[in-house]
């Protein structure tokens, strides 16, 4: 039986476990996910299963939350990824959305983020949300806008050289 940790209309976001590499791969594998995130060299179902362990399910022992796997009520299709991240370059915690392409322009990223969003201020009692992404992102700047985030600056992450946008807000 699965634990549900955000619940809007239409999805359940629950925490990853080793039975969703499929989804991993093919969503770290998308070219979306390649174009403005980056390769995680995830080859096959081991490595996406790695991933999960090593990075994904690391962020709910260290910080209390992390990712979590977007599922359709309806059917319980998994379609992608919304949560929170705390990253050491970042002096805010960061929230974070992907979804597999058939699912995208449907409105879930919105609304499972908006959802994390609420969970952020009322359950893990989070006075402040970032969002970073890069600048030609132009989907991804518009759902950070629509949440009411506001662009602060341009940063660079330790060891990579591109110029990303940081948005930010008080919740």
């Amino acid at each position: 039986m699965e634990t549900y940790i955000i619940e809007t209309e239409r999805l359940r976001l629950r925490e990853f476990s080793s039975s969703d590499s499929e989804m991993v791969f093919n969503l770290l594998n998308s070219p979306g996910w390649i174009k403005f995130i980056g390769s995680r060299s995830i080859l096959n179902l081991d490595d996406a299963a790695n991933y999960i362990e090593t990075k994904i399910r690391k962020g709910y022992i260290e910080s209390g939350f992390g990712f979590y796997l977007i599922e359709l009520k309806s059917t319980g299709e998994k379609i992608g990824m919304s949560g929170l991240v705390k990253r050491e370059a970042l002096e805010d915690t960061d929230i974070g959305f992907a979804l597999l392409p058939e699912y995208e322009n449907m409105g879930y990223a919105f609304e499972s983020t908006a959802a994390v969003v609420i969970f952020a201020k009322e359950k893990l009692k989070l006075s402040k949300l970032a969002a970073i992404t890069v600048p030609y992102n132009t989907a991804s700047i518009k759902l950070l806008e629509k949440l009411g985030m506001k662009f602060d600056k341009k940063i660079n992450m330790p060891g990579d050289p591109e110029d990303l946008l940081l948005y930010s807000m008080e919740l």
